[in-house]
């Protein structure tokens, strides 16, 4: 059972004959290293007591990419210093918060047309999550 049966019906797991352009594809090849990177540093820094690395789940929204989410767990302890939000959300909402994240700190220090639309998009797909609520707490 995946969490995007549980938590959103909008949100679709990338087929894992796709999985292999989903990356490029959501941050762009010359950032695909830094910001896979990223999104695993900022899970760990999220939910240091559930997160320890692992599969992470692709996901797409009518056909463009939108996050990744971790499969270790069904629900993560998120416990940021940087916004001081502290709860317990669903796999996909981590993972939606550690896009938002990566998608934010890349900006800043890299001009990229993806990373932009890549926020944009993710931010407004999250308005209409079930979790929208610790989702923005988590990151505001």
């Amino acid at each position: 059972m995946t969490t995007q049966a549980i938590t959103s019906p909008l949100a679709t797991l990338v087929p894992d004959h796709r999985r292999e352009m989903f990356l490029p594809t959501l941050f762009g090849l010359p950032l695909l290293i830094i910001a896979e990177n990223a999104v695993y540093t900022f899970m760990d820094r999220l939910s240091p007591r559930d997160y320890g690395g692992g599969f992470w789940n692709f996901y797409e929204y009518e056909g463009s990419t939108l996050f990744l989410a971790p499969t270790s767990k069904p629900r993560y302890r998120i416990e940021s210093e940087i916004t001081e939000y502290r709860g317990d959300v669903s796999a996909e909402a981590a993972g939606i918060i550690a896009t938002l994240f990566t998608f934010s700190h890349l900006s800043f220090r890299y001009q990229s047309d993806l990373l932009a639309e890549g926020y944009d998009r993710l931010y407004t797909y999250s308005t209409r999550h079930p979790e929208a609520s610790g989702i923005f707490q988590a990151i505001d």
